[in-house]
This record gives C-alpha cells, sequence and structure tokens, in this order.
C-alpha cells in the first residue's frame, strides 16, 4: 500500500508536468481543483461516522493556519517548482523538508544535532548542490525561480508536518485533512477560479491526467499510505515512501524526456537518504507495531 501510495504521489507530479507543459495548463488552478475536490471527498466521508463543523467550534485560528499556511502552501510551491523545473527535481527539493525541519527543532530546543543529524543535514546540503549544479558550481542546472520554489516547498513541507499536531491528535487525520484541502482550495480559487478553463487545451488525454492527479495522485494516495500504518512500523512506512523521488525521477526521464545528469542523481541519492538517516532515528524511538496513525503525526 504505501509503494503504491508513494508510486501514485511521484508520478502524480509528473503528470501535472506534462499538463503544464502540453496542455497550457497553470498551477494555480491544478492546485484548487486538486484541493476542493480531494477535500470535499474526504469531508463527506468523515460525515459518515462524525460531525464535521465541531471542530470550528474548537480550533478555528488552527485550522485555518493548517489550511493555508500548511495544506496549500506545501501544494502551490510544490506545483510551481515543477512549472518551473521538471517533476523529478521539485520532488527531490522538496524531500530537503525533513532536514530544514531537523534544522528548525534544533534551533527551537537550543540544542546542537546529534552526529547522525549532522550526517544527514551535510549529506542534504550536498545532495542539493550536485542535484542544482551537476558538480560544477559555474553552471547552475535549474533555474533561480525552481530553486526558490523548490526550497519554499521544503520549508512548507516542514510546517504542515509540524503544526497540526494537536489538531490531528485531537480530531484524526481524515478530517483535520480533509478540511485543510477544502480550506486551500477555497482560498485558492480566488486567485485561480474552478471554472476558469480559458487556455487549456481540454483532451481526453488531459481530462485524465487532471483526474489521474485528483484521485489517484491524492485520494487514493492519502487513503493507502495511512492505511498502511496499521500493518507495519512508521519508521518502514517513511522509509519505503522514498519511493517518490524515485517514481517521479524515472518516470520524468522516459515519458517526458527530462535531462538528467550523472552527479545530478547522485545528488537526487543523497537527499533521499538523508529521510533515510531521520526516519531510521524517529522509528528506533517512537515506532511500534499498529500505531495509530494520529500518535505517529504528532511523535
Amino acid at each position: 500500500m504505501v509503494l503504491l501510495a508513494a508510486s501514485f504521489w511521484g508520478l502524480s507530479g509528473t503528470v501535472a508536468q506534462h499538463l503544464f507543459t502540453a496542455g497550457n495548463f497553470q498551477p494555480a488552478w491544478l492546485v484548487t481543483v486538486r484541493l476542493l475536490a480531494s477535500g470535499l471527498i474526504l469531508l463527506v466521508l468523515q460525515a459518515r461516522k462524525t460531525n464535521i463543523f465541531t471542530i470550528w467550534r474548537r480550533r478555528p485560528v488552527s485550522l485555518l493556519l493548517f489550511g493555508v499556511f500548511g495544506m496549500l502552501a506545501v501544494q502551490y510551491t510544490y506545483f510551481a517548482a515543477i512549472a518551473a523545473s521538471n517533476a523529478a527535481t521539485a520532488t527531490l527539493l522538496q524531500y530537503l523538508g525533513p532536514a530544514l525541519l531537523l534544522v528548525y527543532v534544533c534551533l527551537r530546543l537550543k540544542k546542537l544535532p546529534k552526529p547522525k543529524e549532522w550526517t544527514a543535514v551535510l549529506l542534504a546540503l550536498f545532495g542539493t548542490y550536485l542535484l542544482l549544479t551537476n558538480g560544477m558550481p559555474q553552471n547552475l542546472q535549474v533555474s533561480p525561480a525552481a530553486v526558490a520554489w523548490g526550497l519554499t516547498s521544503a520549508a512548507a513541507l516542514g510546517f504542515y508536518t509540524l503544526f497540526p499536531g494537536k489538531l490531528l491528535q485531537e480530531w484524526g487525520s481524515g478530517l483535520v485533512v480533509g478540511w485543510g484541502m477544502f480550506i486551500g482550495g477555497f482560498f485558492m480559487s480566488f486567485v485561480a477560479p474552478p471554472w476558469h478553463l480559458a487556455g487549456q487545451q481540454w483532451t481526453l488525454s488531459s481530462v485524465g491526467a487532471v483526474l489521474f492527479v485528483i484521485v489517484f495522485g491524492t485520494l487514493l494516495a492519502f487513503f493507502l499510505y495511512l492505511e498502511s500504518l496499521h500493518y507495519i512500523l512508521p519508521m518502514e512506512t517513511s522509509l519505503l515512501a522514498c519511493a517518490e523521488p524515485l517514481v517521479a525521477t524515472i518516470s520524468a526521464i522516459l515519458w517526458l524526456g527530462v535531462s538528467f545528469g550523472a552527479v545530478q542523481l547522485v545528488g537526487g541519492t543523497f537527499i533521499v537518504f538523508t529521510v533515510v538517516l531521520l526516519s531510521m532515528k524517529e522509528g528506533k524511538r517512537k515506532g511500534r507495531r499498529g500505531v495509530r496513525v494520529k500518535e505517529w503525526m504528532t511523535s
């Protein structure tokens, strides 16, 4: 399940790149449609077993902040990075999120990282250098806009991971993520209304691509990822989810003909290995079989 989820996430990035380049779709519009559709479906499913509006009487500000600066920010910056570069590069840059989150936590707690954490941060920095320059600092392989969007995406992922801890612990992931998606899509609709279709090249292929991003790249991926936590350790889930940048890179190279230098691929590997190191650390300390989703998300 987690391998399928990671594959769907990786492929949805490549599909989004295809929509941007071949169909003249805009990242903002795709984010609006993706979040609104997925959020509504998740909320409808949650409404069958709970009152989905009770959370607004208890945590309205936190929910709004998570929806705008968490869910919307991480989705839009990721798609903007894809539009400015390619799915593989955007995914790898977003995977810097755990390293940035580690640095933030260490600064906040006023404590130095442990040796394994230092190694992870240095690997992330060196991997980013190789990814962006292909080992030649005078020849930037990725546009400054792509770098800016990618790093912002990583920072947004850190906020998305850290901020909603209490919300998830109290209300569960399905309800919080459902409202987060809907809130993000609602505010994004003022920038890119879902009914504004001018300039987009609608074909049977593009319709299928949009549906893939919504259904497979969002709903099914989210469901499969969370379901996997009932059967394997959080550490194992995090490690297997590293298949996402691998799938994004392979699909971008084989399908869209994205050019990647050998040194860039090594850099991407270093970034992914950063996540492996940090996941192994968390897994030893927190992981236990059958862990509840909300416990894992808030650990």
